[in-house]
């Protein structure tokens, strides 16, 4: 039995919609990575700097939409009304330097439990995909700490983002 608590509490027809094109997307990745191994391929070698080169892209066009690295920016162009409702988010902070935002809902943890992967693959697969937050978070000159998330069995994912100093 799962461990991993992952109920949303807004289930409007738009929030569904917009949480669906987020799980066919981490279906894909799920789906990609199983087929990787039932091939003999290490799939952790090739899918973290995969997602890593998606991120620092998008990183970059977000700094760039932004037109500065302040993590207010950041903010403003990623964290913005839409994608609180649809990943449940609390902002708690936010600075030019720090950025520290609880989600506490995973459209992708709620595909990869569709997929039927375990706890342990929906472990595996959100660092994988946490990668491409860490990239976005080095295209605004920081790293991204990451605390409690859903997919160990947690409430909340801890998201913090952080100047390098």
């Amino acid at each position: 039995m799962s461990n991993i608590k992952n109920q949303p509490k807004h289930k409007n027809k738009l929030i569904k919609a917009i949480r669906g094109t987020l799980e066919h997307r981490a279906a894909w990745l799920y789906l990609l990575l199983d087929e990787a191994q039932k091939h003999g391929l290490k799939s952790d070698e090739f899918a973290k700097k995969a997602v890593m080169r998606c991120g620092c892209f998008q990183g970059s066009q977000l700094a760039d939409k932004a037109g500065t690295k302040s993590l207010k920016g950041l903010k403003k162009t990623l964290f913005n009304l839409p994608a609180r409702l649809v990943f449940e988010m609390k902002i708690l902070a936010c600075t030019d330097d720090q950025l520290d935002i609880d989600f506490y809902h995973c459209p992708l943890v709620a595909a990869w439990q569709a997929q039927g992967a375990t706890d342990e693959q929906i472990a595996k697969l959100c660092d994988i995909a946490m990668q491409g937050d860490r990239g976005i978070a080095s295209s605004f000159g920081c790293k991204l700490e990451l605390g409690e998330t859903i997919a160990n069995g947690y409430d909340k994912c801890e998201i913090r983002f952080r100047r390098l100093e």
